[in-house]
């Protein structure tokens, strides 16, 4: 654990009582209801359409009657029919890769790039960072938010920034050693990237403290694994598009015991997916987010997709106050079903780093061979790792012996930003 607690940017908002987050929730929530209801023809429909009157709503008492939202919405309103505020207000866009489908776009007026700026300078003092400390941003400064989240943020606490974005990883340790970087914010898997070449290069980053790493799920394991690797502490970040990027929804704190999510800006529901209805806390399910203070394109009762659980809603040992979730263990739809026994890719992974000499690159290929599901996994290992430690340990742990091999370093192909863990085949052939 950090010696760094209690490092606050704003020290009011985050550590106000259970009372004071429910009033400004309360009073927040209110507010965008009728913000949205008002301003744009798609929520006017929604809430129509559910029974939902904006001058009659109450608050967290009626948050259940809204309707749900999800990523179909944005791409059925793509590009900007979603948008609650005149067009000559937006000061800036970001959107999705839309790898899976038509783009989701967010469009920020000048109040949501600061409300932004705030949830990230509160992540940065989080993990211990302050006015002066050298920030080094490898998510690329483009249509993608990352980048632009981390600068924001950066530049509202008063840092020095090193702007490199994504790629050239031997430059990027050259840049770090240079410039004697503090902090260093990136992708999980370039995290990885940049701690091979650092060992392969000998490189000696002793002013590097603080690693900020976001935008995959990642086990406990190998953030040892990155820890150890580079010799610094090791955050999670949380944020996505829709709730206007990175940093917006939260980070764990020194104490590492779960991510405070910013309740003075976010609502935090867990629901079951199949009903749709709450569940307790500390029982897993899909978290849903209304955001209360963006303008342009807030989000009401969005769901995410991923899977959480509310780990505590007590003041937390480093003073803030604000609710935890458990590290996001998978999404929805990532489940993979297997011989029967229901698992995440996220689950093999923690498997996988437990084995002494396996190195943190690997991929899962789960190939439909005429309707029978086969998984073979494939892992980078220091010699004398065999398949047979592999199978052994997964079936350990997951309850059944996939196929797997290892491979030598270097073996499995890399990528600049998220790694593509999971292969989908059909009889053979990538789909």
């Amino acid at each position: 654990m950090s010696t760094t607690m209690n490092n606050f940017f704003n020290p009011v908002e985050e550590r106000y009582s259970a009372d004071e987050i429910a009033a400004v929730q309360q009073k927040r929530l209110c507010a965008m209801v009728r913000h949205t209801d008002q301003n744009n023809a798609y929520f006017h429909r929604r809430y129509q359409e559910a029974g939902v009157d904006s001058a009659g709503f109450r608050g967290l008492e009626d948050l259940q009657a809204l309707p749900f939202m999800s990523k179909i919405d944005f791409r059925e309103q793509y590009p900007d029919a979603m948008c609650c505020v005149p067009k000559n207000t937006i000061a800036e866009m970001h959107m999705s890769s839309g790898s899976t489908g038509t783009p989701v776009v967010m469009l920020y007026t000048l109040n949501d790039v600061n409300q932004w700026a705030e949830c990230m300078a509160r992540c940065y003092c989080m993990a211990g960072a302050k006015p002066g400390d050298v920030v080094q941003i490898t998510p690329g400064l483009g249509l993608f938010n990352g980048g632009f989240g981390c600068f924001h943020g950066a530049r509202k606490l008063g840092t020095f920034i090193v702007p490199t974005g994504p790629g050239n990883t031997q430059r990027q340790i050259t840049l770090a050693k240079d410039m004697k970087t503090n902090v260093i914010v990136s992708v999980v898997s370039y995290g990885i990237r940049i701690m091979e070449i650092a060992q392969q290069m000998n490189a000696d980053l002793p002013d590097l403290k603080i690693g900020i790493f976001g935008a995959e799920t990642f086990s406990p394991a190998m953030k040892e694994r990155i820890s150890s690797g580079l010799g610094i502490e090791v955050f999670d970040i949380y944020g996505m598009t829709e709730t206007g990027g990175i940093g917006t929804l939260g980070q764990d704190c020194c104490a590492h015991n779960g991510i405070h999510v910013w309740e003075d800006h976010y609502i935090v529901e867990i629901i079951d997916p199949t009903t749709k209805q709450p569940v307790a806390d500390g029982e897993m399910g899909e978290l849903v987010i209304t955001s209360i203070t963006r303008e342009a394109i807030p989000i009401i009762r969005f769901r995410t997709g991923d899977l959480t659980h509310v780990l505590s809603r007590k003041t937390c040992e480093c003073g803030r106050s604000h609710v935890r979730l458990a590290p996001i263990s998978g999404r929805v739809d990532d489940m993979l079903i297997i011989k029967g026994v229901n698992f995440f890719p996220s689950q093999v992974e923690q498997s996988l780093m437990k084995i002494p000499g396996v190195l943190p690159q690997y991929r899962i290929i789960v190939n439909d061979n005429h309707g029978v599901m086969e998984m073979y996994i494939e892992v980078e290992a220091e010699p004398g790792v065999t398949g047979y430690q592999v199978v052994k340990q997964l079936r350990e742990d997951l309850g059944f012996a996939p196929d797997g091999d290892v491979f030598p370093a270097g073996s499995i192909p890399r990528q600049e930003g998220k790694a593509k863990r999971v292969i989908y085949k059909k009889d053979g052939e990538e789909v």
